[in-house]
């Protein structure tokens, strides 16, 4: 669950840091007071493209820190270590910060990129709006919650494995077919390419060596020239070492005048040392040094050779090899084509046989569930003022088996009696879809493993008993999820089992939003002011919806 969120510069708040329990979290307040920066800041931590407009006005950055408590961490564990993170040990402290010049996003104050903070998210925030159900009305999405309510995980998984070695198999088989329509004209082409690569003898690591060694060659005469003027400036009569040792006896008369001088001359006998060094090794490298002009010839035509053959088959002599692998695969692909063909063929009908199995047992898994899970969300949306509705999962098959089986799956919705089913996306009413959406939640409330679930306005477009539905429905989620409802309705707060209230402040001719809990009578003024009255009448009405809650 989120057990503190901390906004700092966004938007109207300057600074706010919420502590939220467990179980419906009610959160209301005027329209413009600032409800929607929470939503905002919710956002920011699922890793959502962030606008600097969101900054405070006269601020350089906004920051966002939200700390989760996770009773199950495997999850995010295993995304965190695949980005090279430490596991989280159960506690997720997730920071965003939006810059003027730049945004940076940290995990257990680790930098992290935004598509692992996406990732995350995926797995922390459930964030549902009057305007954002496309998960909902997804129909891939509506396959994986009916396969989460059947419990077919590990059908689905083999499904999948079998799948990727069956199209696999097809992939290849596919390709040897085309291969019989090789002409002679490819084939001498690639028996060219194989001999003339395979004739070369390319060795991994020859190319620089080879070109270290042929540039040696060619320059062996300047060379020789150059080490030996070398060493003639260190080593003549008036070379640099006959004058360092005149610099010595010098050096050793000024120590006997003065000793302290040893302290600034030290460096001689080393410098003197290095000096004979560099004229021994340079000797020895001359000597070293042979020309000799055959050698340099079959170099240099050696360094022409695999610059010719970087030219026709590739920038690097690593792609020269791969394109002779290639073309070797390719030939023997043509050239023994009827035997793989009899051998691939078998391991597709192998595969496919294989792949019917793990087919079989997800088909028959789904269609088992399916008139379930329809039933049990026509009870939720009955006791969301769908009293005459009628809802179905229908399982669809393919025409060609899918990565994630051989059929798909169509919710499909009648508001009203008499009028025909319509898949979810038809449903033009936003008031609809978020309750339908609410129904579908709640009926797979054990299989959601998503720590926390924010519906933001959802209850838009419902009022009376529709909106004490849709309350009673959050809170009875929040018996298994931490549940944020941002609304307008007192019905809907009133079901909280904590309550906040976001209002607008003026203070040194700055406006900024703030966020406070009530209880008790607090609470019921809340209620009254959502009521829209005063009077005793409202506030008997404000005390009856806490009571009856």
């Amino acid at each position: 669950m989120l057990t503190l969120l901390k906004i700092r510069n966004l938007a109207l708040v300057d600074e706010l840091t919420w502590e939220l329990g467990s179980g419906l979290v009610g959160v209301t307040g005027e329209t413009g007071a600032g409800k929607s920066v929470i939503v905002g800041a919710l956002k920011l931590v699922l890793g959502e493209r962030a606008d600097k407009g969101l900054i405070r006005t006269g601020e350089d950055a906004c920051t966002v820190e939200a700390i989760f408590s996770l009773n199950d961490s495997t999850a995010i564990d295993a995304i965190l270590e695949e980005g090279g993170l430490s596991a989280s040990d159960g506690d997720l402290i997730v920071r965003r910060t939006v810059g003027q010049t730049a945004n940076r996003q940290f995990v257990n104050d680790s930098p992290v990129t935004l598509a692992m903070l996406k990732k995350l998210g995926e797995h922390l925030v459930d964030l549902h709006g009057p305007h954002d159900h496309q998960s909902l009305l997804s129909t891939e999405r509506q396959l994986s919650m009916v396969d989460a309510y059947a419990g077919a995980e590990s059908s689905l998984s083999i499904w999948r494995e079998a799948w990727r070695d069956w199209r696999s198999k097809v992939t290849e088989l596919d390709e040897l077919r085309r291969a019989e329509n090789a002409s002679e004209q490819e084939l001498e082409l690639l028996r060219y390419q194989v001999s003339e690569i395979d004739a070369a003898n390319l060795k991994p690591g020859e190319e620089n060596d080879l070109e270290d060694r042929w540039r040696r060659a060619v320059n062996a005469s300047r060379l020789v020239e150059a080490s030996g003027a070398a060493i003639g400036s260190l080593s003549n009569d008036d070379g640099i070492l006959e004058r360092l040792g005149e610099v010595q006896r010098l050096v050793r008369e000024l120590e006997k005048l003065d000793p302290s001088v040893a302290e600034r001359t030290g460096g001689l006998e080393t410098a003197v040392l290095e000096l004979q060094e560099l004229e021994r090794s340079l000797a020895e490298y001359g000597e070293e040094l042979d020309i000799d002009p055959e050698e340099a010839a079959a170099l240099e035509e050696r360094v022409n050779l695999i610059e010719s053959l970087k030219r026709k088959y590739g920038p690097t002599v690593a792609d020269v090899v791969e394109r002779r692998d290639a073309a070797a695969t390719r030939l023997d692909t043509i050239e023994n084509r009827g035997e793989k063909l009899e051998k691939l063929t078998a391991e597709v009908a192998a595969c496919r046989a294989k792949l019917d199995a793990a087919g079989k047992s997800l088909t028959a898994a789904r269609k088992k569930i399916a008139p379930k899970l329809a039933k049990e969300i026509a009870v939720q949306l009955k006791d969301l003022g769908f009293k005459q509705s009628s809802f179905d999962v229908q399982v669809v098959p393919l025409a060609e088996p899918g990565p994630q089986g051989y059929e798909g799956v169509e919710f499909q919705f009648g508001p009203n009696p008499g009028e025909p089913l319509l898949p979810l996306r038809q449903i033009a009413s936003s008031g609809e879809i978020s309750r339908v959406m609410l129904a579908v939640k709640s009926a797979l409330a054990e299989q959601d493993a998503t720590p926390l679930m924010v519906f933001d306005e959802i209850d838009a477009n419902v009022g009376g008993e529709v909106a004490r539905a849709v309350g009673l429905k959050m809170a009875a989620l929040g018996t298994r999820h931490q549940v944020v409802s941002i609304t307008h309705f007192p019905q809907v707060a009133a079901t909280a089992a904590h309550h906040f209230v976001v209002e607008k402040e003026v203070a040194n001719g700055r406006t900024r939003s703030r966020l406070y809990p009530v209880s008790g009578e607090a609470r019921i003024r809340e209620l009254v002011r959502m009521l829209g009255g005063g009077g005793e009448q409202a506030r008997a009405m404000a005390a009856s919806l806490l009571e009856n809650a």
